[in-house]
């Protein structure tokens, strides 16, 4: 009997006919979901020119120095885009021998990539590998982020498939080597050439292609930056891969020495990162926040800055920090270093720490004196002195009896200053810092005399810069104007308005009292062979060391101590502080004009300038003691041989002008509502003449 060839099909062919018409319409419908995707996608794409200019990888900021050398460059960093016909052929040959070699025949995806890195996922649950295409890394980079799941792969291939529709592949290879990461904060193929090599990517050889290529894989671990040796290694493996796609002959792969290539050296992290981060932060109230780079052109004088850094880790004392600050006459910020070394620690002295200044805060005390009624010759009492339980002491040496304001400053004398203290009015003291900028709390108890206050360096060189400014308030600055690369102003800084702070006059008595201590007093290791003002400060202890003064226009500032607040043997101001500041300030001010002040104070003749014309004590940077005059020898002069007292400029008396100025200040500051100070309690006493004078000798308290 014949077989019936009509019979029906069987259960299981009809269920793999009807299986496999599923797939195939499935495969359909999803292929046209894709087309439609890929339509879409591309129609929403930016145009090619929106691409080359679009930023979207964070603000570049460009900080310059006054000579307008860059001091550092912050976030990422751009080179000059290169249009495809500029790229060298061995730089894109590098880049698809290693990332994806089939990238000139594929249309976006590679097919055996895809399946490679499927199957990778589902070995890893649910983890796709990073296999991708050239065209599917830029597509991530500019519209995805790097999260690896199907979701986003998917996103990315239709992507992929969109731009490849869209744009020519060289195109797509031109946006890719422009815009790709290279490790170092380096975007694009000419910032990574320019920062890796010191050179623009145009002329990059086949072993520095060869770097670059190979740094996609991993930026942070080959960058030559952060492992020359791992990135040279990389780039041997990006020579093979070459050879082996017929990219170059195995004659030039043998000739090629990735081991050779000169890397450009990396700015250390240095000093001037505490200046750049004092800075940076300013910007927000200076400009409109926006994505644009910018250029920020600022003070600092980068010779001066080296010098501040060499000073003060030459001269801090072992465990110990140091701080500058140097203000030029308008309160331009021309160095700053915050601490011996930035990258063991970012904390900045110089603007961050509050420290208790000791006798360098005496500058207020004096300015109120002075303010007050007291000049500089008038005589005071050097005496003990209890104000409701507390009593100050002259560290070093034993001193009472009446003594000259000037030489009280010079010596550091507490007794005094707490007795002028007493006289002006604590409060007046506080109000007189405050009115010269500083700006940390202070406690009105009579200790401020003595700098129990802890206050920053840079208001306190601020502070000195006014008397330098003959008693304008000078306001530290350190950026001078913010453009765009194109030049486009952003922000110019105003020229300072020059707003009183107290008279002129008063500012000369100052400074006649600062000379003197910088001449014969606690500051003599501060002295540079030009008229130089200025102040010691030692805490108790000798916890904190300070010296501040100016000479020829700039002010300096300096702080030593250790961060913990614990002694540093030897520490007083007018030692490692005032050295740092000669060492400083003779080189600083070398080219600039001698500069003498309102008030002259010329030492003896016979008087070598380093030398003590008041006591052959050794100086403690506190309050040593006052005498006759004595040789280099350290011995009392004859009387034939005492010196006349030097010849001191005074100021004119004040003027029917100047009376107004001070009217008008008092009214500006409040003090025209104050009852007028209490008269000095000892009346000055005029000196014996010479022949009249016995020796004295002082000796150390016991």
């Amino acid at each position: 009997m014949a077989s019936d060839a009509s019979a029906p099909p069987s259960r299981l062919k009809r269920g793999i006919l009807t299986t496999l018409k599923g797939l195939l319409y499935a495969g359909l419908i999803g292929l046209i979901a894709i087309a439609v995707a890929v339509v879409v996608a591309m129609n929403s794409l930016p145009t090619y020119d929106e691409l080359v200019r679009r930023n979207d990888l964070g603000q570049t900021i460009r900080v310059h120095a006054a000579d307008g050398s860059v001091l550092v460059a912050m976030g990422p960093s751009f080179g000059e885009w290169l249009p495809s016909n500029e790229i060298p052929k061995i730089m894109k040959d590098a880049l698809i021998s290693v990332e994806d070699r089939r990238f000139r025949s594929h249309l976006g995806v590679d097919p055996l990539g895809l399946v490679r890195a499927v199957g990778s996922g589902l070995i890893n649950s649910r983890r796709v590998s990073a296999t991708s295409t050239i065209t599917q890394q830029l597509a991530r980079n500019i519209f995805l982020s790097n999260n690896r799941s199907y979701a986003r792969k998917g996103r990315e291939m239709i992507l992929a498939l969109a731009l490849e529709r869209k744009f020519s592949k060289d195109q797509i290879l031109e946006l890719y080597l422009n815009r790709v990461y290279f490790g170092g904060g380096a975007f694009g193929i000419d910032a990574a050439s320019r920062k890796f090599f010191g050179h623009s990517a145009r002329t990059l050889s086949l072993s520095e292609a060869a770097i670059i290529a190979g740094l996609v894989k991993a930026p942070s671990n080959y960058a030559p930056s952060a492992d020359p040796e791992a990135g040279k290694a990389r780039a041997a493996t990006v020579i093979r891969l070459m050879a082996e796609n017929g990219a170059i002959t195995q004659a030039e792969a043998a000739a090629a020495q990735p081991a050779d290539v000169k890397i450009a050296p990396t700015p250390k992290q240095n000093s001037v990162r505490y200046f750049t981060d004092w800075v940076l932060p300013q910007l927000d109230t200076l400009i409109s926040v926006n994505n644009q780079p910018i250029e920020v052109w600022t003070t600092l004088d980068p010779n001066m800055q080296r010098l501040a850094d060499q000073v003060i880790n030459a001269n801090s004392p072992a465990g110990a920090q140091g701080a500058l600050v140097a203000l030029d006459r308008d309160g331009a910020v021309r160095a700053m270093v915050g601490g011996k070394d930035y990258v063991n620690s970012i904390y900045n002295r110089a603007t961050q720490a509050n420290r208790q200044p000791g006798s360098s805060f005496k500058l207020f005390v004096y300015l109120a004196a002075l303010e007050a009624g007291y000049k500089p010759d008038q005589l005071v009492s050097a005496d003990p002195i209890n104000i409701n339980g507390w009593s100050p002491r002259n560290n070093g040496h034993a001193v009472s009896g009446m003594i000259s304001l000037r030489q009280a400053f010079a010596q550091s004398i507490n007794t005094v200053s707490a007795r002028l203290g007493q006289e002006v009015g604590f409060r007046t003291v506080a109000d007189m810092a405050q009115r010269l900028g500083i700006t940390s709390k202070l406690v009105t108890h009579p200790s401020i005399t003595l700098g129990s206050s802890e206050v920053r360096l840079i208001d306190m060189t601020r502070a000195y810069a006014a008397v330098a400014a003959k008693g304008v308030a000078v306001v530290p600055y350190g950026i001078k104007r913010v453009t765009t690369p194109k030049g486009e102003l952003l922000y110019q800084a105003q020229p300072p308005d020059n707003r009183a702070l107290f008279t002129p006059w008063i500012a000369a008595e100052m400074t006649d009292l600062m000379q003197t201590a910088v001449l014969t007093g606690t500051g003599r290791a501060a002295q540079i062979g030009r008229p130089v003002a200025g102040k010691t400060g030692t805490t108790t202890l000798n916890k904190d060391g300070w010296f501040l003064g100016f000479s020829s226009g700039l002010t300096t500032g300096v702080w030593m101590g250790r961060d913990d607040n614990k002694v540093v043997p030897g520490l007083q101001g007018g030692t490692a502080p005032a050295r740092a500041f000669h060492d400083f300030m003779i080189k600083a001010v070398a080219n600039r004009p001698v500069e003498n002040f309102d008030v002259q104070v010329k030492a003896p003749d016979w008087q070598e300038p380093d030398q003590d014309a008041w006591s052959q004590l050794p100086d403690n940077g506190q309050a040593p003691g006052a005498g006759q005059f004595v040789d280099p020898d350290g011995n009392a002069l004859p009387e034939d041989r005492q010196p006349a007292p030097p010849v001191r400029m005074r100021p004119p008396p004040p003027s029917d002008e100047d009376r107004a100025y001070q009217s008008m200040l008092d009214r500006a500051t409040g003090r025209d509502d104050l009852p007028p100070p209490p008269p000095p309690r000892r009346r000055p006493r005029p000196l014996p003449p010479p022949d009249a004078m016995e020796p004295r000798t002082f000796a150390p308290q016991p």
